[in-house]
């Protein structure tokens, strides 16, 4: 059953009519516009095929969504390279997959990629866009993969081959040439067989024995005894103390709410570009060329 996506800046209750369709336009660009900034940030550090700049201007909301939501889950400025050049990407978020599902854009797809899902319940959806070229995404045991194509694929849509399917076709080729997966604007390592996680689910609860329970504690008091004593002098240590815990081993393990402390832009190279002022531009702006040899004669001042 189709489901109608409904973006996430719309998803608020209060207001209805003009006045809310208009809010979450503002959203929608105000998003579209975020998005189109991590690009070109990224585009000025990673190599890319021409034209990544221009094809963000005309970003659609869709596409936007689909960046915003990696960006939520995780997805760092220098992993956004490897997705726009084609990465595999596993989210372990199984909503995303009917959140991706755009009632105007979506169609489905044949694809090889998870086999182990059932495809008449979970199919491959793609999307075409401006910056994503061909987007592909499908269900995975624990959650939602994706990956953007070069070339879009009809097969199995019609009964004889396209010139896009040739063209998918040799894309192919490139892939099992170099292992690398062509994406719209570049090659990536990163594959099915080695894909790029986000959000991974990988907390086990456990529990420990008492004994070694016991002997954590110790440890931990011992540990936080000598930061007493070494962090700061002792007459100020003395004076400010630090909380009593009964048992700090119940603070081990604790998952950090939201990105969990990683920044969106991560080990980016990322740098700050800024107009220069009307004087300092007409300085630059001028043209210096050395004095005719004649100026300088000798016995004048200089």
């Amino acid at each position: 059953m189709e489901s109608k996506r409904v973006p996430t800046f719309a998803r608020r209750p209060g207001r209805s009519g003009a006045g809310a369709r208009s809010e979450v336009r503002a959203r929608a660009a105000a998003e579209r516009e975020r998005v189109r900034l991590m690009i070109s940030i990224t585009a000025r550090a990673g190599q890319y095929r021409k034209g990544l700049v221009h094809a963000a201007g005309r970003l659609s909301t869709e596409e936007a969504v689909i960046l915003a939501d990696l960006e939520r889950h995780g997805l760092q400025v220098p992993q956004l390279h490897d997705v726009l050049c084609g990465g595999h990407v596993l989210v372990d978020d199984p909503g995303l997959y009917e959140e991706w599902r755009f009632d105007r854009v979506s169609h489905p797809r044949i694809s090889s990629h998870h086999r182990d899902i059932d495809k008449t319940r979970y199919p491959d959806i793609g999307m075409r866009g401006n910056v994503v070229r061909e987007k592909l995404h499908g269900r995975t045991q624990q959650g939602t993969w994706v990956q953007l194509e070069k070339t879009p694929a009809a097969f199995g849509q019609r009964k004889l081959p396209s010139f896009d399917d040739v063209r998918h076709l040799m894309d192919y080729v490139v892939y099992r040439i170099t292992r690398s997966n062509v994406g719209p604007w570049g090659l990536s390592r990163m594959t099915e067989r080695r894909p790029m996680y986000l959000s991974p689910m990988l907390a086990v609860p456990t529990r420990l024995t008492p004994p070694v329970a016991r002997s954590l504690t110790r440890a931990l008091h011992r540990i936080e005894e000598s930061d007493d004593v070494t962090a700061v002098s002792a007459d100020l240590a003395s004076h400010v103390p630090p909380p009593e815990r009964a048992d700090p081993a119940n603070e081990l393990g604790r998952a950090l709410s939201g990105r969990g402390g990683r920044g969106l832009f991560g080990s980016s190279e990322v740098w700050v570009t800024q107009a220069p002022s009307p004087s300092a531009a007409a300085v630059l702006s001028e043209s210096h060329r050395p004095p005719p040899a004649d100026t300088w004669r000798v016995g004048e001042p200089t």
